[in-house]
């Protein structure tokens, strides 16, 4: 074999060698490649099955958090209200109410949801038709409202479930609730029931909710809602177990007893009682019997003619009571009528004259007023408690307490049992004045006085009062419901619940609507810029750095 021939041959066995190493490697690699993509494939299922495991746990977390919400949303307000009026807040007041509910307290809206948006669409275009101006009356906070009553009356041992009825749709629960309440249940308004007592707010007084308020012009209208005092009140009233019983003197004899001015004033207070938890019902003093078991208070709200001495006389029994007592009357002086000689010789027993003047200040204690039944402005005295106990202490004491055309009260000497208390007074600084001419010294005056007669049974001491009023301005409309600009709901209040013996109770104060409230009050702004450009991110990317650390340490 020559040296070529050898070289060839050298040269072929080492290319069929290296090729068989190649392909042993080749094959040794394929066989690992083989082992590995297992191992590859189990990694790749591990992370995908922890993925779909952190996926499921998050959806459950949520599912658990929204039902936790919804239980807590039941029982307690979870909605943050950042309207800067506060529109769909109630008052500490009302929220003290609902917690110390103890029974079950039905509301049925006999209209759906959609007509208080339909309702205060109606009355933009008519403000918007009628003075060219655009006014937001926000009727739909009403549902918003309800829903608080029922979610803060679950925090105490009652309820409050309200439900929304077309009645006309529906009209067995109308048939149902007419075989407890004698009145005529209309559409649009509002059932409160507890059992069998039940209170319907009509349509008109569910339209009347929201209204301008009294510093409202041509040019400027400012809206207020007053419909948390009216449920509120509804409220208390059908779950009051001993309410009290009011009856107004209206008529004598078929014959009304009231001019036409303070026929007005004589509603407002009517309506001011009713409100505030008393049954109120209109009687004629001349035919209807005064039966102690059915009234515990008489209300004589400022009558322009004199009682008949029959009269008189019925009076007296009812608060004598066949020697029981605890009966009350409310009387308020007319500030026409001044020669009413039975009635003044009636009070003359309980040691009370009311003075043919009126009260003016000469100081700095004179304020403006619009009174409705007047329908003009008024100087009024700013007048002040004399008696803590009876008339309370007045939660803004900044607010002035007026008595527009006041007559002053004298407190008699009379050698008899009767006991009478200062109530409320005029400053140091009035007059009293009879046309121009000034009668008497400058000092203070009384403008409303409690007098008490007393019998005792052994340790037993009942008691039947007379509140005596100088001014009936004092429960004029436009001051009575303003609970903002004057202290006149809260102290008479607190003056007749302490007369009557009624459970003490708190004006609900209207609320002012701001105009075009869409926009949020600086704080708000400032609390979400916070939550989204800082809160929410820094959470998402601590929980990014977490996933990653962990994922990396695997």
């Amino acid at each position: 074999m020559s040296k070529k021939e050898k070289e060839i041959k050298d040269t072929a066995v080492e290319a069929v060698e290296t090729a068989a190493e190649t392909a042993e490697k080749a094959a040794e690699t394929a066989e690992a490649e083989k082992k590995e993509k297992p191992k590859k494939n189990l990694k790749k299922f591990k992370f995908g099955s922890m993925s779909v495991v952190t996926i499921v746990l998050v959806i459950a977390v949520v599912i658990a958090a929204n039902i936790v919400c919804g239980l807590l949303t039941q029982r307690y307000p979870m909605k943050i209200d950042l309207t800067p009026d506060s529109r769909h807040e109630i008052s500490e007041q009302s929220i003290e109410v609902l917690k110390n509910i103890d029974k079950d307290v039905e509301i049925t809206v006999t209209t759906t949801e959609d007509y208080f948006n339909l309702i205060g669409a109606n009355y933009e275009n008519m403000f918007y038709q009628y003075y060219g101006i655009l006014v937001e009356c926000p009727y739909d906070i009403i549902p918003e409202i309800l829903d608080k009553y029922s979610v803060y009356a679950e925090s105490g041992k009652g309820s409050i479930d309200v439900n929304y009825v077309d009645i006309t749709k529906n009209p067995d629960v109308v048939t149902e609730l007419n075989q407890i309440y004698n009145g005529e249940i209309t559409e649009g308004g509002i059932v409160v029931r507890c059992g069998d007592r039940v209170k319907f707010i009509s349509p008109e007084e569910v339209s009347a909710m929201i209204a301008p308020s009294q510093n409202s012009s041509q040019t400027n209208i400012v809206m207020t809602f007053t419909g948390e005092s009216t449920l509120t009140s509804a409220i208390k009233a059908v779950t009051d177990a001993n309410p009290v019983k009011a009856a107004l003197v209206s008529s004598m004899n078929g014959s009304g007893v009231f001019d036409q001015i303070h026929s007005v004033v004589g509603g407002s207070l009517m309506n001011f009682m009713s409100k505030n938890g008393y049954d109120c019902v209109e009687i004629d003093i001349g035919t209807d019997a005064l039966n102690p078991e059915d009234y515990d208070v008489i209300v004589v709200a400022a009558p322009s003619v004199d009682f008949t001495p029959d009269i008189v006389t019925k009076l007296s029994d009812f608060l004598y009571n066949d020697g029981k007592y605890e009966k009350d009357l409310i009387y308020i002086q007319n500030a026409n009528a001044t020669q009413l000689p039975n009635i003044s010789e009636f009070l003359a027993e309980w040691k009370i004259q009311i003075e043919p003047s009126f009260v003016f200040d000469e100081g700095t204690n004179m304020v403006q007023a619009g009174l409705t039944s007047l329908g003009q402005m008024v100087s009024a005295p700013n007048v002040k408690i004399a008696d803590a106990e009876i008339a309370g202490t007045p939660a803004n004491a900044s607010l002035p307490l007026i008595a527009p055309y006041a007559r002053p009260i004298t407190i008699l000497e009379k050698n008899n049992e009767t006991v009478v208390k200062e109530v409320i007074k005029t400053s140091d600084t009035s007059a009293a004045y009879v046309g121009e001419e000034q009668t008497g010294e400058n000092g203070a005056y009384n403008i409303v006085v409690k007098a008490r007669k007393e019998t005792s049974d052994g340790l037993n001491i009942t008691g039947s009062d007379i509140l005596v009023i100088g001014s009936p301005f004092m429960f004029d409309n436009s001051v009575i419901s303003s609970a903002n600009t004057y202290n006149n709901a809260s102290v008479l209040l607190n003056v007749i619940n302490e007369t009557t013996g009624k459970e003490a109770s708190a004006v609900i104060p209207e609320k002012v609507f701001d105009q075009y409230t869409l926009s949020l009050t600086q704080g708000s702004v400032r609390l979400i810029l916070v939550v989204v450009v800082v809160i929410i991110p820094l959470l998402i990317g601590i929980a990014g750095l977490c996933i990653l650390l962990w994922r990396k340490n695997k």
